[in-house]
């Protein structure tokens, strides 16, 4: 990417439009394709630094990975190990000559098998009466950190092999805001530091405190290194956290004109270490922002000189309409028409509005967003996701159920005369309401388990007194939603909403 001006985005909309989605997609235009890494280049990545004693324990702790522990010395001369660190070294005689003189050196004293007179300080290895080596249990402690080498190596190796594309570098860093999310997650803060043990001496570990950096800075330190690529700080619900604080005072460094080598280029010096800092310019800023969440408003002003807006709006137009067979199973578009030159013609019905056996789930969305505008404002709407993976009225209902109608009931305090409006439910026999009536259900119940004919007139009396004494305005989701059955079985339900 071509060198230019910073960019500070904040996608804004109601939940379900797409915003994370948004970057997610950006992430890729700051992700680099680069070749594999062969397995020979990893290998000499890992025996570059290692001197030959280091390479042979590395050969002990390969073949005993492979629950084999007795190895003998033509089997490591022969190890890619060894052959390899001898080409680095450009050695290609007297190998054995070599292995044997490592082997040797690092015998314990007491070896009844090894008689050398140079030895080691250190002994790693030792030979049984059949002439196979082995390591010494002591010295394992000592090769952890080549253990631990070793398996990073297994690990790269193993991945590198299983990928079929190229390897991916990545020149962006993405988070997610929240409540507790402060300054020192983003730009630096003095942290817990676990000191290293020492395996000789059995050492506990201890804890102390450094100042460490945070993922921005990280960023930042990046970019700078790499001032001819653009680097992205993505941001998923910037609103979550007190942005003020979390910036601190990079707030104002992140203005598109005071970074670093602008015209107004700012440089401050940071809250923890006090060093001089400046955001440098091939860094730009992504995040999102959930419109819904009305806490927002005296940030928004604040972000609003650092930040463009873009309005992230629901987009029913990219939802599929379902067509459902006989037994009111969803079949996809393409299988449908397939099947008929003119599904419309074949699924309409004279009796209805609509064609009987479709669901048009953008009608859908377009509907209950209308209604939700009218009664709850344009910020309480629903984002096409709550509807993009639906392919079967099963899974409607799930989403109608377990996400719709919970965040309309919250945006609407529970109120049933505004569910029921957005639902179409006023005009609808009780069997056939979305969104119930508790109060109405109880009367209803009331009425139908008591014969007005019966003398028995103190238990009638009791079922008004209870019918009175519920609180009224409690909403209820029709059990025969939640069970798919009755009337919800039928695609015209869900016309309804159109």
């Amino acid at each position: 990417m071509s060198p230019q001006k910073p960019t500070n985005i904040i996608y804004t909309g109601v939940a379900g439009t797409g915003k994370t989605y948004r970057l997610l997609q950006i992430a890729q235009q700051y992700t680099d394709y680069l070749p594999r890494i062969n397995d020979k280049d990893l290998l000499g990545q890992l025996l570059q630094e290692l001197s030959w004693r280091d390479v042979v324990c590395l050969i002990f702790l390969d073949f005993k990975s492979k629950r084999q522990d007795l190895v003998k010395v033509p089997e490591i001369v022969n190890h890619e190990f060894f052959v390899s660190k001898a080409a680095q070294n450009a050695r290609d005689k007297n190998l054995s000559n070599t292995a044997w003189s490592v082997l040797q050196m690092h015998t314990p004293a007491s070896s009844q098998t090894v008689s050398y007179k140079n030895r080691a300080s250190q002994a790693y290895f030792d030979k049984d009466n059949s002439g196979a080596w082995y390591l010494l249990p002591e010295s394992m402690d000592l090769l952890s950190d080549l253990a631990q080498q070793l398996a990073e190596f297994q690990q790269a190796q193993c991945e590198n092999n299983s990928q079929n594309q190229e390897f991916r570098q990545q020149r962006f860093s993405m988070v997610s805001f929240h409540q507790a999310y402060g300054y020192e997650e983003f730009v630096e803060g003095i942290r817990p530091v676990m000191a290293a043990t020492s395996p000789a001496t059995n050492s506990s570990s201890q804890m102390s405190y450094a100042i460490q950096d945070g993922a921005f800075l990280k960023l930042c330190q990046r970019a700078a290194n790499d001032p001819d690529q653009r680097y992205a700080m993505l941001i998923d619900e910037i609103n979550r956290a007190n942005v003020s604080r979390v910036f601190g005072e990079l707030l104002s460094l992140i203005e598109p004109d005071k970074r670093a080598g602008m015209t107004n280029a700012m440089t401050v010096n940071l809250a923890y270490s006090g060093r001089t800092f400046s955001v440098p310019a091939n860094v730009d800023i992504y995040a999102t922002m959930n419109s819904q969440d009305h806490s927002l408003a005296p940030l928004d002003m604040a972000l609003r000189r650092r930040f463009r807006f873009i309005d992230c709006l629901p987009q029913p137009e990219l939802l599929p309409i379902l067509y459902l067979n006989q037994d009111s199973e969803a079949v996809n578009s393409e299988t449908f028409s397939s099947k008929t030159a003119n599904p419309a013609e074949t699924l309409y019905s004279t009796e209805n509005r609509y064609p009987t056996e479709t669901i048009d789930l953008a009608k859908l969305l377009t509907g209950l967003n209308s209604r939700i505008a009218q009664t709850l404002g344009a910020e309480a709407q629903l984002g096409h996701a709550f509807l993009w993976s639906v392919d079967s009225i099963e899974q409607l209902q799930t989403a109608l159920t377990e996400q719709i109608i919970p965040q309309l009931a919250q945006a609407a305090a529970g109120q049933v005369t505004i569910l029921q409006y957005i639902f179409q439910d006023e005009q609808q026999p009780i069997s056939a309401q979305f969104i119930q009536d508790s109060q109405a259900l109880i009367n209803n119940d009331a009425n139908n388990s008591v014969n007005p004919n019966s003398p028995n007139q103190l238990f009638a009396g009791q079922q008004s007194f209870l019918s009175q004494s519920m609180s009224t305005g409690s909403y209820k989701i029709n059990t025969n939603l939640l069970d798919n059955s009755a009337e919800f079985t039928k695609p015209f339900v869900y016309q309804r909403l159109y």
